[in-house]
């Protein structure tokens, strides 16, 4: 179902040493308008000059970047980790250049630099040298992150967008009681399917009325009163109850706990379909 939504760019900012990381951040991000875009009306588009820039002789290579990828950005992540990239005219890297250009225009700026384990030469090699120099720089402007590992990094960035969003996205608030009273009002015109309503009715059941989904190294599960509602660990059962969760939500009968997209609870209105169902 199409849904109108506000757009915000997210600048992905880097040398050519943490592609990995790159990589997460775009999986990270979809991740976050698949659990969220449809309550918050939000969307997150990650930006990167590598699909955002077209051959253009006007300018410098960097001006033009700054220009049409950098500018019309909202956030930016930067990541480091050995390098610091090739210097601009002005600043000692082309990714510190729009970390500062992004900082200067009032923005909000994501920083995260690895501390994984490098061979000893790169300790003493001039990139790495520049950007230990560029991190002490940063040190007492603002708060940084670190991490050991790809997987750190997914989970300390999963949890630090939820995070910044809800501070410098905030959506629009509606009063709760007229909200609350247009969802009931609407609820007996909803359309549920099998599936939706087997879900809701025993996650209504549910002592908390609580709904969680575990992604772990054995497969995913959907869990609520007991009952698992993934009988087989194949993609399309997966992506179909992931689609039944988004859909509750969307409908408002379901909404989302936490910061992970793991855990999920009944809402009022969620609880008046079933007491009109009996």
């Amino acid at each position: 179902m199409s849904f109108n939504a506000t757009v915000y760019n997210v600048m992905i900012a880097s040398p050519g040493d943490v592609q990995e990381e790159r990589q997460a951040v775009r999986d990270l991000i979809y991740e976050w308008n698949a659990l969220n875009a449809d309550e918050r009306k939000q969307v997150l588009l990650p930006i990167g000059w590598e699909t955002h820039s077209a051959p253009d002789m006007k300018a410098p290579a960097q001006s033009i970047i700054n220009e049409s990828v950098l500018a019309p950005c909202d956030l930016l992540v930067g990541i480091f980790w050995t390098r610091i990239g090739t210097a601009t005219a002005e600043y000692a890297s082309g990714t510190v250049e729009e970390i500062q250009r992004h900082i200067a225009s009032g923005k909000p700026a994501m920083l995260y630099f690895s501390e994984a384990l490098v061979k000893p030469e790169i300790n003493i090699s001039k990139q790495f040298k520049q950007l230990q120099k560029f991190k002490s720089y940063c040190q007492p402007k603002g708060l940084y992150e670190g991490f050991s590992s790809l997987d750190e990094f997914k989970r300390k960035f999963r949890n630090q967008l939820q995070i910044n969003i809800k501070k410098y996205f905030p959506v629009a608030a509606v009063p709760a009681s007229n909200h609350l009273l247009s969802l009931v009002k609407s609820s007996e015109k909803l359309e549920l399917s099998i599936d939706e309503q087997s879900l809701l009715q025993e996650a209504a059941q549910d002592s908390r009325g609580i709904i969680q989904r575990h992604r772990i190294a054995a497969g995913t599960y959907i869990q609520t009163n007991r009952i698992n509602f993934i009988k087989e660990q194949s993609p399309r059962e997966i992506a179909k109850w992931d689609a039944i969760i988004g859909s509750l939500v969307h409908k408002g009968l379901f909404k989302p706990v936490g910061y992970k997209g793991e855990v999920f609870e009944v809402t009022a209105a969620g609880f008046e379909v079933i007491d009109n169902s009996k």
